[in-house]
């Protein structure tokens, strides 16, 4: 393994001589403590087509689904090329793109998915870790694709208020009679629905799918529930998001799976924080990613790796790998940067640096379960900062059950480890290679959290140079092999740091002069 200082950042890059983007993003490979092939962006033909000239509507008062499809096929048949569209509200359905296409948003433009669900038929995908299950189709989509674009200046809007269920205590109380006057229905008096159908579909779910359907017709029953991903990427190689505004997704916004070669380029992406699995971007089974110079504000997870759940997982196994997240901002969210929970399929060689978490729920959020299986290592975080983290700033939940941390924290904290241990098998998850250098945090409820399992400790931990204020000091459960290195930790109450069944432990947690 290629040994460097974690990470060189775009700036130094830039500074080295690498001002274009084709060398920067080569660059950043080369510079990480894993070997990562170089990534450049996609070709696309030096061809234009604009959506307006294919009968799109600038005005949004009538649809221009159809003009969208033909601009796609016209391009496609002559080899791709690139899809503009003008300023303008281009209002929509969905939108399907094919290889060699970029799909180009010049400023002042707006592509605002239609509400009506009725435009978006079921198809056979993948959501929650799980496969063959059955979602909306999404406002946009491509399957199998190479070479593929989003870039520009633009705002694509999934009209998510449309399709999301909705809690009192977590909406403004405008938003709350805004979207209930609409009619819906309620699973509790602060628990609103948009239809008896969607209400249905969550009381049949497993985290939000249905896994005992077998027939079209079971699936179907509950279409208004089965909410699409704003942009779903399956399959699909050389891929560039660059520039564009996504936000108000109806469940995740950008989901690829099972990609390979993907550049996210300062991208901004937001959700309302009170819009349910408002995940920002969930990457998953993927491979060569790198995550650049993007802000997200969501209502879920801000930028996660996952793998897929459990059995489905496990039997895809395509490990999350060569990652590299650089630069990025989270404001709200219930973690900054994720991996898990479902992650059965493995996550490794990930490269976090000069990212800034701010008000999030979680700075660093690792999280799975007995059960999951799947293994997680070689992570490296270097030259993070947070500021108002609502419980930790580093966060390990091999107990995770499906809610956010705070709702946890509200609930009277995390699950322990019973005193019945189970044998290693397949499905124990594994968590080890994990190293962090350069971490600030201001005001934190918990200076750090590791909630290991007995079976299984978290493993090979070097945390070095960080220094955290919190209320309260951290915590760490069935770890082994600790090392802290210049770590300072500030608090209020109580110890520093309280060990539970650690093991191998070197170096020592001071407080600041």
């Amino acid at each position: 393994m290629k040994r460097t200082a974690f990470i060189l950042s775009a700036a130094a890059l830039l500074s080295a001589g690498c001002g274009t983007a084709p060398d920067r993003y080569a660059a950043l490979c080369a510079a990480q403590p894993f070997d990562m092939p170089a990534l450049a962006a996609p070709e696309i033909p030096d061809r234009t087509l604009s959506v307006a000239d294919c009968g799109g509507d600038a005005t949004g008062r009538t649809l221009s689904t159809e003009a969208f499809a033909r601009a796609v096929e016209q391009l496609s048949e002559q080899g791709g090329g690139r899809l503009v569209v003008p300023q303008g509200v281009w209002y929509t359905g969905p939108i399907v793109l094919e290889s060699n296409i970029e799909l180009h948003l010049e400023k002042g433009a707006v592509i605002l998915f239609s509400e009506d669900k009725n435009l978006y038929p079921l198809v056979e995908t993948s959501f929650e870790g799980y496969d063959n299950t059955r979602r909306c189709q999404s406002p946009i989509s491509a399957r199998g694709a190479r070479n593929i674009a989003i870039t520009g200046h633009g705002v694509i809007d999934g009209n998510g208020e449309y399709w999301r269920p909705l809690k009192q205590e977590k909406a403004p109380s405008g938003v709350w009679r805004r979207v209930t006057a609409r009619g819906g229905v309620y699973k509790r008096p602060t628990y609103w629905f948009p239809s008896a159908q969607a209400l249905r579909g969550d009381s049949v779910s497993d985290m939000n799918v249905p896994r005992h359907f077998t027939t079209e017709a079971e699936w179907a029953s509950v279409k208004d529930f089965l909410r699409p991903v704003m942009v779903s990427l399956i399959d699909c190689d050389n891929i560039l998001l660059q520039g564009v505004i996504f936000q108000n997704s109806p469940a995740w916004n950008i989901h690829p799976l099972k990609c390979r070669n993907l550049i996210v380029d300062r991208i901004t992406v937001r959700n309302p924080s009170y819009a349910q699995n408002g995940d920002g971007l969930d990457i998953e089974s993927c491979s060569n990613v790198l995550v650049l110079d993007s802000q997200f504000d969501v209502g879920d997870d801000g930028i996660c790796l996952k793998s897929g759940k459990d059995a489905d997982g496990r039997r895809r196994a395509r490990p999350t790998e060569n990652v590299v997240v650089e630069g990025c901002t989270v404001f709200a969210g219930h973690g900054g940067f994720v991996v898990g929970s479902e992650m059965s399929g493995g996550v490794r060689n990930v490269a976090v640096s000069r990212c800034q978490f701010v008000g999030t729920d979680v700075g660093l959020r690792f999280k799975s379960r007995r059960g999951r299986g799947g293994v997680v290592e070689n992570i490296y975080v270097s030259d993070v900062t947070m500021t108002d983290i609502a419980t930790e700033p580093l966060l390990f939940n091999l107990f995770y059950g499906g809610k956010s941390a705070v709702e946890t924290l509200e609930a009277g904290g995390g699950e322990r480890a019973a005193a019945e241990v189970p044998a290693v098998d397949e499905t124990t998850p594994v968590f080890r290679s994990i190293h962090i250098d350069g971490l600030v945090c201001r005001n934190a409820r918990r200076a750090l959290y590791f909630n290991g399992i007995p079976e299984m400790p978290i493993s090979d931990i070097t945390l070095r140079n960080m220094t955290v204020s919190a209320r309260l000091g951290g915590e760490m459960t069935y770890c082994e092999g600790i090392k802290f290195d210049n770590v300072k930790i500030d608090v209020a109450e109580g110890e520093k740091l309280i060990l539970h069944s650690c093991t191998n432990v070197s170096g020592e947690v001071e407080t600041t002069d």
